[in-house]
């Protein structure tokens, strides 16, 4: 078929496609299907969002007009409830169509009629970009992690300072071979060394000596 000569991909990439028009929606999932991708199918946008929640494709390709929930409206649910990225096809091509399609997040808009030769060549740029970004949320929350231990590790070190009256490497030192025996990372029992001291600040103002009443004198 003429669809192999199109950037058939190396592996079977899950693609949703979305639209209310049965023809359209057959055609294209048919020749996806011969282009070597495993195809998912939805007739409108409660399904597509659906399916996105459940299938967890690698890329949804979704009609802006469908009637219920529309492409855009899909879009938006698709965006907050899961990872899957997405790409637009439409009947129309004026500028505010596309602007609002860049504006939702989509990473590719193409007008209809569309055929396999055109639409192939989109949903590999679109799963390469989303790839990207993938990559690039997950090494931010790897940064944001990394950060988080280094903040809670250095006020317990601070801690221990405080109390045991020790240098900083020293303290540090202590609390990693207390992590060491117990074969758990040091974040761990620097979290477990906060928790002990917000609890025995709680009892301190619980157990501490209130001020006596003022006592009047007498005459």
């Amino acid at each position: 078929m003429a669809a192999s000569r199109y950037a058939t991909p190396m592996t079977a990439h899950r693609i949703l496609i979305a639209d209310d028009d049965r023809l359209i929606l057959s055609t294209l999932g048919q020749g996806l299907r011969d282009a070597g991708y495993e195809v998912l199918e939805a007739s409108d946008g409660k399904a597509a969002v659906h399916l996105c929640e459940t299938a967890q494709p690698e890329l949804a390709v979704l009609d802006m007009r469908m009637p219920g929930l529309s492409g855009i409206e899909a879009a938006r649910l698709i965006r907050e409830r899961t990872k899957v990225p997405f790409i637009f096809l439409s009947a129309y091509g004026e500028h505010d169509i596309v602007r609002l399609a860049v504006k939702e997040g989509a990473l590719g808009y193409l007008v209809k009629p569309v055929d396999i030769p055109q639409i192939v060549p989109a949903i590999e740029a679109a799963l390469a970009r989303g790839a990207d970004i993938s990559h690039l949320r997950e090494s931010e929350q790897n940064l944001i992690t990394s950060l988080e231990a280094n903040r809670v590790t250095s006020i317990a070190v601070g801690l221990i300072m405080e109390r045991y009256h020790l240098d900083r490497n020293t303290a540090f030192e202590q609390l990693r071979q207390i992590a060491r025996s117990r074969q758990v990372k040091v974040r761990q029992v620097a979290e477990e060394l906060l928790r002990a001291a917000d609890s025995l600040n709680v009892l301190a103002k619980n157990i501490a000596p209130k001020d006596p009443p003022d006592q009047k004198v007498a005459p």
